[in-house]
């Protein structure tokens, strides 16, 4: 697990360099596509991956000491959380889609920046994108550890699969911790 993690690091790495290469390169066509970006959807999806990260740490914890129920209740719970971001950031995408800010021939920027926001707008769904697709995957993935979780599959002898899906999971929101900041706060200065 810690290699597949160390790879993933990697790529997102990758996809942090080249967001500050490009925004070295275009600070006001990356502030510009900043202010377009929805803060107050950004805060409640990271409170909410915050509160999923604990949820997942009780259901880690739960699993330890042999407490089923709650197993399964903080897996339910890590769950409704996940689906909850990906349903505001479905939102997200689709203001975004009908304000004409999706990379393609149809983008359309208004401002002194106008087309190089583009650059920013490629970036932020490459960035988000792929890590809505590692909360899918976490999804399907959590599917998968409930179904053992209430057949009685973990104990504390046995609990290595949900701690490797714990850290897993607390990886994608550590990697939302760092994607909030870069693109909605400090990419508007």
């Amino acid at each position: 697990m810690w290699l597949f993690l160390a790879q993933e690091v990697m790529f997102f790495g990758g996809l942090f360099m080249a967001y500050l290469l490009y925004r070295w390169r275009d600070p006001l066509a990356f502030a510009a596509g900043s202010h377009e970006l929805d803060i107050a959807l950004g805060v409640i999806n990271t409170v909410i991956l915050i509160a999923s990260s604990l949820t997942m740490a009780m259901a880690v914890h739960s699993a330890q000491t042999d407490r089923r129920k709650p197993l399964i209740g903080f897996l339910v719970a890590t769950g409704v959380l996940g689906l909850a971001f990906l349903v505001i950031k479905y939102f997200e995408y689709s203001a975004k889609w009908h304000h004409h800010l999706i990379p393609g021939p149809a983008f359309h920027f208004t401002g002194e920046v106008g087309g190089r926001a583009e650059a920013f707008f490629s970036l932020y769904f490459a960035m988000t994108g792929m890590h809505a697709l590692h909360m899918i995957v976490g999804a399907g993935l959590l599917v998968w550890i409930l179904k053992g979780a209430i057949a009685g599959k973990f104990s504390s002898s046995y609990y290595n699969p949900v701690e490797n899906f714990g850290l897993y999971w607390h990886f994608v929101d550590i990697i939302w911790i760092f994607l909030f900041p870069l693109l909605y706060l400090i990419g508007r200065h």
